[in-house]
């Protein structure tokens, strides 16, 4: 499916924030029946919804399918506004109960799946978000419950990171993320995928400490998750941490430790299955294709009995 005229878009105007106006962008295949189930992705960060087969995927078996550009992402960016920034996950509450109140009045159920920082944010929503009740299920695809780091790296990165940020809004480092991730799946380097690199840089956009604050706290409330409704957790069989690409990026997670996820992801509720994904990439679905067919089909065999 082509970005450009297989979906619509319907820009969200948002209440202005801090940094002024803010929008979030609903995007909707045009193959969507508007008469049966749908699905509703949230993107990581450094990212947007790019993932047409998603769509293709979703369709193919019988669910129609949106994505959200969440505010300062993508679509979503607007000149006066600092990337990806936040200093609460609460505020992609608003445009993801937007976004759940559209669809549910033309579908007859609705999950959520959503990546890495996104899977974070959904995983908090679907614990306190206004629309959460009307949620069948959550599809997480190598949520982001945990730094990957070592306890004491971790403690002192926070630290420093509300100590700075309390005095300085928008401090922020560069270089903290690796490169090895996005060359691993852009067509120009090492992968398939084709994406807006003013919207997915290769190296990344700068990371504000108040960011990782934000982060740091929704991972802590996770402590007290208590989902409602089934939770399928999905990661790679391997993880490995490195600064630059090799072969083995293309078959490990090299963004998220799995052993994270696999310990928070089992507390998040009381019904959740954990679908471990041989030989994937951090986003699962990215990986490659047999590797992405295997887990379409094991996630929708999970969906069609939840």
């Amino acid at each position: 499916m082509d970005l450009n005229t297989n979906f619509t878009t319907e820009t969200i105007n948002l209440n202005p924030d801090y940094e002024g106006e803010v929008i979030a962008v609903l995007i909707a295949s045009k193959l969507n029946t508007n008469n049966r189930k749908s699905v509703l992705y949230i993107h990581g960060y450094v990212d947007y919804f790019f993932h047409s087969h998603y769509a293709e995927q979703f369709n193919a078996n019988n669910l129609d399918f949106y994505a959200l550009d969440l505010r300062k992402y993508g679509r979503s960016l607007l000149p006066h506004q600092h990337p990806n920034y936040c200093k609460n996950l609460k505020e992609y509450y608003e445009e993801i109960s937007f976004a759940i109140r559209k669809i549910k009045i033309s579908s007859t159920g609705v999950y959520l799946l959503a990546h890495s920082t996104g899977g974070l944010t959904t995983s908090c929503y679907m614990n306190e978000g206004k629309e959460r009740h009307h949620i069948d299920g959550l599809i997480l695809n190598s949520p982001f419950l945990d730094f990957n780091q070592s306890k004491i790296e971790k403690c002192a990165s926070l630290f420093a990171s509300r100590v700075i940020s309390k005095y300085a809004n928008y401090a922020k480092i560069n270089g903290v993320l690796s490169p090895a991730y996005a060359q691993s799946i852009h067509k120009d380097y090492y992968g398939e995928w084709d994406f807006n690199l003013n919207w997915k840089p290769i190296k990344g956009f700068p990371t504000y400490f108040k960011w990782v604050v934000a982060i740091a706290n929704a991972q802590k409330s996770l402590e007290q998750s208590n989902i409602q409704v089934p939770v399928l957790v999905m990661y790679s069989s391997g993880s490995l941490k490195t600064s630059k690409f090799s072969k083995a990026a293309m078959s490990n997670d090299i963004v998220l430790n799995n052993d994270d996820i696999k310990r928070v992801g089992k507390t998040l509720g009381s019904d959740v299955s954990l679908m471990k994904i041989e030989n994937a990439q951090h986003d699962i679905f990215l990986s490659p294709k047999a590797v992405r067919t295997e887990a379409f089909k094991r996630m929708f065999s999970w969906l069609s009995t939840h």
